[in-house]
């Protein structure tokens, strides 16, 4: 499942660098492409988006339920 930031979203830049897939761009609030987003399977242990949004406002995107191997899958895409 990709995730996404709601509207609590504080536009502080937080989470844009750890994102192993640039899957985050600038907005109000921020958006994560749910094509790029794999929760950071295959980088990272957690998301790393999450781990550094210090007003928690990455959530479960509910439009993009995917499987573990389909996120790995996705990133092995985005890798190649």
């Amino acid at each position: 499942m990709a995730l996404m930031i709601t509207a609590d979203c504080t536009v502080c830049d937080a989470c844009v660098d750890p994102c192993p897939n640039e899957a985050i761009t600038a907005g109000e609030p921020y958006v994560i492409d749910p094509m790029k987003c794999t929760e950071c399977i295959g980088a990272h242990d957690d998301p790393q988006c999450i781990e550094e949004c210090p007003s928690a406002c990455i959530i479960p995107n509910p439009d993009w339920e995917e499987s573990e191997e389909d996120l790995q899958a996705k990133y092995e895409m985005l890798h190649a």
